[in-house]
């Protein structure tokens, strides 16, 4: 499989550069302003425009991945990686990060510096790839690593969904801080995708002692009524999870 690369950054690029240059072509009042602004408007145009000119390839096959990017270019066969993994960074301020995916080599095996962590065992990892640069859904390149990379190839995405799915919360004045929220959602959905009841009972309590005392209140924050429902809709969960263990164990 081979992926494409997305043209949305190229198309905006080009209009940062089109509305630069009409800026200076049309000049009115207040024209030293407008001459900061198209230049600016120019520039990171023709930076962004430079970039996605860049060679691109990312292939995905029996052999292992061919990568061609900037900072990167060689073909990594799977008896190169310990591990893949796509995952999703968590939110800012309620808006949701692009997937990434993720490899940590084999020992002895050097791809590039290694600039973020497996996130489930914290092993040092190479981000390969941010998924909005390409136009393919995560799914599909979900399913191309599955087939390919094995038992290497971890989706987080679509096991944080299997094990709670969190709906998308509204956002308005004065409710929960976001970034808050997400934190314990996330803890709770890794708590119960690890299949450790320790985890489990580590993160119910957490969430419990949050909204025991009360989760703080934003300016622009989640709806506080969602929020809890959620939140509660959790905890069983997790606690569904401990009574099955307890069963099991007897």
């Amino acid at each position: 499989m081979e992926l494409r690369r997305n043209r949305g950054a190229r198309a905006l690029a080009l209009v940062c550069v089109l509305g630069g240059v009409l800026l200076l072509v049309y000049p009115t009042d207040g024209a030293l302003l407008r001459t900061i602004i198209a230049v600016g408007a120019i520039a990171l145009g023709a930076v962004a425009l430079v970039s996605a000119m860049r060679p691109f390839r990312f292939g995905i096959h029996a052999e292992g991945l061919s990568i061609r990017r900037p900072g990167l270019r060689r073909e990594i066969g799977w008896a190169e990686v310990d591990a893949l993994v796509l995952d999703e960074p968590p939110r800012r301020d309620g808006h949701p990060e692009p997937p990434r995916l993720l490899l940590v080599p084999v020992p002895g095996v050097t791809i590039e510096p290694a600039t973020a962590r497996h996130p489930l065992d914290g092993r040092p990892a190479v981000e390969l790839l941010v998924l909005d640069q390409v136009r393919e859904q995560p799914e599909q390149v979900s399913a191309a690593l599955a087939q390919y990379a094995g038992s290497r190839f971890v989706d987080l995405l679509a096991l944080r969904r299997a094990a709670f799915e969190a709906p998308e919360l509204s956002v308005g004045l004065r409710g929960y801080q976001m970034d808050r929220v997400d934190r314990l959602i996330r803890r709770g959905q890794d708590a119960l995708m690890s299949g450790d009841a320790s985890a489990r009972q580590a993160a119910r309590g957490e969430i419990e002692r949050a909204t025991t005392a009360g989760l703080p209140i934003a300016q622009r924050g989640y709806s506080t009524f969602q929020t809890d429902t959620v939140l509660d809709a959790l905890v069983t969960a997790l606690a569904d999870h401990q009574s099955t263990d307890r069963e099991t164990a007897t």
